[in-house]
Formats: C-alpha cells, sequence, structure tokens
C-alpha cells in the first residue's frame, strides 16, 4: 500500500498543514460520503468530470455506471482517473470574506480503475447498495441476468491518495479583530426526511426498521 504522502502527485502544497496521513481517515471519508466525482479523458481529449454512486470495499472503491457509456468503457480499458469525495461540514464565518471559508474532508485517490468480473458483480453490487441503502439488498430483488448484463462495475484500488481536512476556527487578522460582526462557525449537518409511500405500492406495507434507522452522513 503506497501512503498519502510518498508520492509527488498525492503532497497537498497548498495548505499542506491540512494533509492527513491516516489511512483511518481516507477509509471514514469514504465512507461517510455516497457520491464521488470520478474524472476521465476521452478519445478526443476532452476532460469530463462523472458523478457517481460508490462504496469502499476493502482497499478498493467501487462504482457502477452502463455499459453503454463510452466514458466508462473508456475507464474499464486503463484509463487513467482521479476519483474525488467531498464533505462540507461546516460554514466558517471570519470577519472578512476573504477569510471565510468551510469545514470539509476531502479525499482524493488516483490511478486505473478496472472491471469486475461478472461473477463477482453481484457482491460488488451488495457492497454499494447496502452503503447507499443499509438493508435494502436483504429486502428486494436483486439484479437479474439481464440487468447484470447491462451493467458495468469499476474498482478503483486505495493505492495512491491524498486526504485533507479542514476543521479549524475563524483564522482572521490581527487588524480585523476588533470589527463589531460576529464570527464563528455554523456546522452542516445532513438529515433524512419522512419517508413518502410509492404511488403504485400495493397492498399494506409499513416502512422498513431498517429505512426508519437510517442516519445523515
Amino acid at each position: 500500500m503506497v501512503s498519502s504522502d510518498r508520492t509527488g502527485r498525492t503532497t497537498v502544497r497548498r495548505l499542506p498543514d491540512k494533509q492527513v496521513h491516516d489511512r483511518a481517515v481516507l477509509d471514514a471519508v469514504l465512507d461517510a460520503a455516497r457520491v464521488a466525482h470520478v474524472a476521465v479523458v476521452d478519445g478526443e481529449g476532452r476532460p469530463y468530470v462523472l458523478p457517481v454512486a460508490h462504496a469502499r470495499d476493502g482497499d478498493r472503491a467501487l462504482f457502477h455506471g452502463s455499459t453503454g457509456s463510452r466514458l466508462f468503457r473508456g475507464l474499464a480499458t486503463g484509463t487513467p482517473t482521479c476519483l474525488t469525495v467531498t464533505l462540507v461540514d461546516g460554514l466558517v464565518a471570519a470577519r472578512s470574506t476573504f477569510e471565510s471559508s468551510m469545514h470539509y474532508r476531502s479525499a482524493m485517490v488516483l490511478g486505473t480503475a478496472t472491471p469486475v468480473a461478472d461473477v463477482d458483480k453481484p457482491h460488488a453490487l451488495q457492497v454499494l447498495t447496502d452503503h447507499l441503502m443499509p438493508g435494502r439488498w436483504a429486502d428486494a430483488r436483486h439484479p437479474n441476468a439481464k440487468e447484470l448484463a447491462a451493467t458495468l462495475v469499476l474498482a478503483l484500488p486505495l493505492d495512491e491518495w491524498s486526504v485533507k481536512v479542514s476543521d479549524g476556527p475563524p483564522d482572521d487578522d490581527e487588524s480585523d479583530l476588533d470589527r463589531p460582526v460576529w464570527a464563528g462557525v455554523v456546522p452542516v449537518r445532513a438529515a433524512w426526511g419522512e419517508p413518502v409511500d410509492a404511488p403504485d405500492l400495493r397492498g399494506r406495507h409499513p416502512v422498513p426498521d431498517y429505512v426508519r434507522g437510517w442516519t445523515g452522513a
């Protein structure tokens, strides 16, 4: 396993004091997020960034898309990529707009993705499903052969990565400390709403306990 601080590409140069070298922090950031962004350059040199549902499976990140997607097919051939995740934990209101910022946890993983073998797709999709909607895999119908054939699951090893965390108070200049304006941090939290029945729900099916138990990231 290559550590975050052993490659030039993953060394943080802007605000390096915010870089974290603990692999457990990387895992925690990936595990707290449901959406990642994956970079890909097509055959004509045009860059794209794809939002994907993702899940960590041990030492790899999983994400999936359609086998009909040319961009996903490009990733499957070994095109270099970068997967990023950002979690916003708060807004930092400083006495100046220049020093105002955010509390955040961000992760960047570099490498090449490989397609998950057909025989391993059900497990990978279970990992993805239970990360996005814990408990749902055991309750809902699993993908059939046609659906599996239409789904491309990619795995990106967590070999080369960088994590950055910002969690401090406002860092105002001394000359601004006497300004008559409030300064501080406003936490940002995710929250779940009340489940809404599907309009075509047949029969009496109460909201499952595992859905009631979902909590925000």
